[in-house]
């Protein structure tokens, strides 16, 4: 039984939307960030990323910024940028991206899920880059970056979605990369009824995005538990902002593995390596992207391309191992590269399917590597199938697109 609850959200000002709602906090570095918030003050970024506003001898981690992105956010709401709705809403928040559309129901979820299960992750979270996000919920006292969740299709939500989308959003505006956002407010005592009787009779709610927020969020409200221990359990700070949406509406793109050297083979060599576990076909000049499912693509320093089919099927009775990202990691990273830990070790990085083949070809091109696996994307019944058997997924398996934009919505605590 899952506790999905509406709130009064603050939302930009009317006409403000475009210049406010930013990509999330973490697909910038710093520089990457200045120039963002440089070309735009209004944009969420200036908060999510306050160090932004400081001099670069200025650590983002230092106590400074934290006060700055609350001074931020607090100046922004009383001058009117941010407006709070009247009463508690859930919320229709659609993008279209490329002619496809995802449609998802704004509203926060509750930490007693996420720490009893019902809300499953399929990814393990490191210690040190939940503490940022501690560190700017509980200073600002508000979560700004939803949660990207997802659930298998419930048809009274179907239903509801489409007849609101037949309305007129509150708002409607491109952002970056040409993405289509549209908002709708959902505030009639029988669709919110409908949306929370709903998702109380479903038991499983999938993490699909933002598993370092969640596990942020969630700290911060046991945390404040511990200050206030008379909670009653309808605090806010009981409950996290997330999009929810169906299963069937999501995109899961490729991601694909940069290596920075072959462990002391030469490029011949390690083709000799793996023709022991694929079928290599030499493509030449032209980007393999993988097909179907045990299919994998090699740029190598030689300056080919290898179309690579896997020889064994993988373990399907293990949803981790029946993994493409699971077969590379065994049958190749670990045992050829020596790469033992790919959350930890340097000499791998990852390049999300959005930036495009030729990038995992200009990395090796460039010197700045070895070789380059293009990958065929996990299908969002793996990641179903991983997270209900309680398992995790090697790091990087998934990539959505397109991403959730921050400052559209803020939950206060």
């Amino acid at each position: 039984m899952a506790d999905i609850r509406a709130f009064a959200a603050y939302r930009p000002a009317k006409g403000l939307e475009d210049k406010i709602a930013a990509l999330p906090y973490d697909v910038y570095n710093r520089e990457e960030a200045k120039r963002v918030v440089r070309s735009n003050p209004l944009s969420f970024l200036a908060i999510d990323r306050a160090e932004t506003q400081f001099p670069d001898d200025v650590s983002t981690y230092d106590d400074r910024v934290y006060s700055k992105a609350r001074d931020m956010l607090d100046e922004a709401v009383q001058s009117g940028k941010f407006v709070q709705d009247s009463s508690p809403c859930y919320y229709l928040y659609e993008q279209t991206m490329d002619g496809r559309a995802q449609t998802g129901i704004v509203a926060c979820a509750s930490i007693d899920d996420y720490l009893s299960g019902v809300i499953k992750k399929h990814e393990n979270t490191r210690v040190d880059k939940e503490i940022d996000r501690i560190r700017h919920v509980d200073t600002c006292n508000a979560q700004t970056g939803p949660i990207f969740l997802c659930y298998r299709n419930i048809k009274e939500l179907d239903e509801l979605t489409e007849e609101y989308r037949k309305k007129t959003p509150v708002c409607d505006f491109l952002s970056e990369g040409g993405i289509r956002n549209r908002v709708w407010i959902i505030s009639d005592a029988g669709s919110v009824a409908t949306i929370r009787n709903a998702f109380r009779d479903t038991d499983k709610i999938y993490i699909a995005d933002g598993h370092h927020r969640c596990a942020s969020a969630v700290k911060v409200g046991l945390k404040r538990r511990e200050q206030n221990p008379g909670y009653t359990g309808e605090e806010e700070f009981n409950y996290f902002l997330a999009v929810l949406f169906p299963g069937d509406q999501l995109m899961v793109m490729d991601y694909n593995r940069v290596i920075r050297d072959l462990n002391g083979y030469s490029a011949e060599e390690f083709l000799q390596a793996l023709a022991g576990i694929f079928r290599i076909t030499c493509e030449g000049k032209d980007p393999v992207r993988p097909s179907s499912k045990g299919e994998f693509g090699l740029y190598l320093c030689d300056g080919n391309w290898y179309r690579l089919e896997a020889l064994a099927k993988s373990d399907e009775s293990d949803p981790v191992k029946s993994l493409d990202v699971s077969f590379l990691q065994d049958k190749v990273l670990r045992p050829l590269l020596d790469i033992q830990d790919p959350k930890e070790d340097p000499r791998i990085a990852f390049v999300g399917g959005i930036r495009g083949l030729l990038e995992l070809q200009s990395a090796v091109d460039t010197g700045k590597a070895k070789a380059a696996f293009s990958m065929y994307p996990t299908s969002m019944d793996e990641l179903f199938a991983v997270a209900d058997a309680g398992e995790l997924m090697p790091p990087k398996s998934t990539w959505f697109e397109p991403k959730l934009l921050s400052g559209l919505f803020i939950h206060r605590l």
